[in-house]
């Protein structure tokens, strides 16, 4: 699933190619993703001028003129391939159940723009979804009033991830996948993030809080999560899966993973001599060193 450096990638791409653009129409191929599309969704997009594209946790917010919100979520393997005016769309090296992705079978909406350019949104697995809000109303919509705080923001910090973990005898890499303490920081990035602030994902969240509150584990946590969804965003996300920029280019942040995938091979720490362990929590795996991470 692309996780939230992935989708900021694509909201910056996006961004770029819709600035000062309106959409001309809007071709859906079918009647649903993951949930059914809004009644009349086409026609309701019709016409209108993009405003901004923005992001909250994974979902991409692609706001228009009359005041109303194109709201995405890329699912599993959905992905946006923008396209000059008569431009066909190339095949990517992804499968899907045994298909090439790129032969068109999966593209599934197609956002027709005034310049002859269009936005395809292609889904193999269809559990992506798109819905129309009133901007106003985006932070009530069932799929987002929930959510916690950002963890780029300048208001998720160690006193606030202490706050949120006081008391919580999860372990600390289910604590981080949970999007009511902090949102889209994801999998690959939460075994990361734990295995640069040296923290063992089987902690319990609330080990890192301390009486007085902040603790040095739970700064160096905020700092190292921070960190490496920067670094992410900038080297482009991740190539797992199907992921794909809008641009066609693929992430290249996997070469620098230091635990995630790695399991069986040699710790990156100079002076360790061991190897990368994988575990099972919540049904995801997980991938540490376990002379690291205490």
């Amino acid at each position: 699933m692309p996780e939230l450096p992935e989708v900021e990638t694509v909201r910056s791409g996006l961004s770029k190619h819709f600035q000062g653009r309106s959409i001309s129409n809007v071709d859906l191929k079918r009647e649903n993703l993951r949930f059914p599309f809004p009644p009349n969704m086409a026609n309701v997009l019709q016409g209108r001028k993009f405003v901004e594209v923005q992001r909250r946790a994974k979902y991409l917010l692609i706001r228009v003129s009359g005041g109303l919100t194109l709201m995405v979520h890329l699912g599993m393997s959905g992905y946006f391939s923008l396209l000059r005016p008569g431009e066909e769309k190339k095949s990517i090296h992804a499968y899907s159940e045994g298909e090439l992705i790129g032969n068109g079978k999966h593209d599934h909406v197609t956002i027709h723009l005034d310049d002859g350019s269009r936005a395809v949104y292609t889904d193999p697995r269809r559990f992506g979804m798109m819905d129309v809000v009133k901007t106003v109303d985006e932070n009530d919509h069932r799929l987002l009033k929930h959510l916690g705080p950002e963890p780029l923001g300048d208001d998720w910090d160690a006193e606030t991830l202490c706050n949120s973990l006081r008391g919580r005898q999860i372990n600390i890499k289910t604590a981080l996948l949970n999007q009511k303490i902090v949102v889209g920081i994801g999998n690959i990035y939460a075994c990361e993030a734990l295995f640069r602030a040296k923290i063992s994902p089987e902690r319990k969240a609330s080990s890192i809080v301390t009486k007085r509150g902040v603790s040095k584990s739970a700064d160096l946590l905020v700092s190292s999560v921070k960190d490496i969804l920067n670094a992410a965003i900038d080297s482009g996300g991740s190539t797992l899966n199907d992921f794909q920029a809008v641009d066609g280019e693929l992430g290249y942040f996997t070469h620098f993973f230091q635990v995630y995938d790695r399991e069986g091979e040699e710790c990156t720490i100079d002076d360790c001599k061991s190897t990368i362990k994988r575990i099972v929590q919540g049904g995801r795996s997980t991938f540490y060193c376990k002379s690291c991470q205490n």
